[in-house]
């Protein structure tokens, strides 16, 4: 009993009706807009075609069920996305800050015995950081995160760890989400982000993967993941950065894997929204079609494989962070297709999961979409 859910992240299909700041954000949409060229046959094949037109009529060829999803969650940050989908449903959500207070800075500076350097400019700081030794501390731009930086010949790892640590339990009181510790390496003139970053997120409360973990079933963290749930829930974590990196994880841990879960985050995509690069995002795109094309001939008719989005990130919006949009759901099980609607959250995901691994408690968040209750014949499930 295998699955798989991946998380395109950042690829939005359009403004969520509640999306006041970033009406007219349309991620999928825009590039497709300013690549005619663009191209996705085997998503398209899945459904992906029938979420950006709207249309609910299953057609002949397609291989998937497929939807759209709304975040219930407040914001539009990767953390309230990805516990969403592993069954959270935040009241409250992340803050963001438009600048570092001046008290959570001075908080970790005073716990930690150190001195920061206020990020500004991202190079001119890397070169008072050669010549003061002090860490740059600077938020992430549209996200509930702070980042602390420091060459590893000035402030070696362990002490960067131990500050983030403290710099964790200080932004609790700003309920900031998560907090980043990024060593950097080069010669000076050249600083560049090394190897061995690490996050401090927000604990989140129990999740589907707490749930799937305790039924004895592995959870392999793919990406980011682990870092956002603190590796709650996580039995296997692996590293990966770039998207061909993470595909590459799933292919090896498929082939090997009787029984569990694998939940990979594509970040790359999220980097290349941040970046304004229309082109680059749409060539990651057909790069993980194409990826996905070889794959699905190996997801058995018992596997189950979901993709779907935490949040936007229009590369061709007026911002440069994160939008609120609704994101796309694609399930490939059994050959079962059909539209599964609008679905009012990405809580719908873990209720899906538990029943597919037939947990012994019903997930009290969410609706599942498919209905696995009719022994091996499945059906599309309640709308959202």
């Amino acid at each position: 009993m295998r699955s798989i859910l991946i998380v395109l992240d950042s690829l939005g299909v359009g403004a969520a009706p509640d999306a006041e700041r970033d009406r007219g954000a349309d991620t999928l949409g825009h590039l497709f807009a300013h690549t005619p060229e663009l191209e996705l046959p085997a998503l398209f094949s899945m459904g992906l075609g029938h979420v950006l037109a709207g249309n609910g009529e299953a057609r002949e060829g397609l291989r998937g069920s497929y939807g759209r999803v709304r975040l219930r969650s407040p914001g539009n940050d990767s953390m309230s996305g990805h516990w969403e989908m592993a069954g959270v449903i935040l009241n409250d959500g992340f803050a963001t800050y438009e600048r570092l207070p001046p008290q959570l800075v001075e908080g970790i500076a005073a716990k930690a015995g150190v001195e920061f350097l206020l990020a500004t400019d991202r190079g001119g700081n890397r070169k008072k950081h050669e010549v003061t030794g002090r860490p740059i501390i600077e938020l992430m731009p549209g996200e509930s995160a702070i980042e602390i930086s420091a060459h590893e010949a000035l402030v070696p790892r362990r002490r960067l760890y131990e500050i983030g640590r403290i710099a964790r339990r200080v932004a609790n009181g700003y309920r900031i989400a998560r907090v980043i510790a990024q060593p950097l390496t080069g010669k000076p003139g050249g600083y560049v982000e090394g190897k061995g970053r690490h996050e401090y997120p927000m604990a989140p409360p129990r999740t589907v993967l707490n749930a799937i973990s305790e039924a004895g079933l592995v959870v392999e963290g793919i990406g980011k993941v682990p870092d956002l749930f603190g590796r709650s829930g996580v039995t296997h974590a692996h590293a990966a950065k770039e998207n061909a990196e993470a595909v590459a994880v799933i292919e090896r841990i498929w082939e090997r894997m009787h029984d569990g879960l694998i939940f990979a985050n594509l970040a790359e995509f999220d980097r290349l929204g941040h970046g304004r690069d229309v082109a680059g995002y749409a060539g990651a795109l057909v790069d993980f079609d194409r990826w996905l094309a070889g794959f699905l001939p190996h997801v058995g008719p018992d596997d189950l494989l979901i993709i779907t989005a935490d949040h936007g990130n229009d590369p061709a919006y007026r911002d440069a962070g994160h939008t609120r949009e609704e994101v796309p759901l694609l399930a490939h099980y059994d050959g079962v297709t059909g539209s599964l609607g609008t679905r009012e959250t990405l809580a719908d995901v873990a209720a899906t999961l538990a029943e597919f691994f037939r947990l012994r408690e019903r997930w009290k968040t969410g609706r599942p979409f498919l209905d696995f209750s009719r022994s091996k014949k499945v059906k599309i499930g309640l709308r959202g």
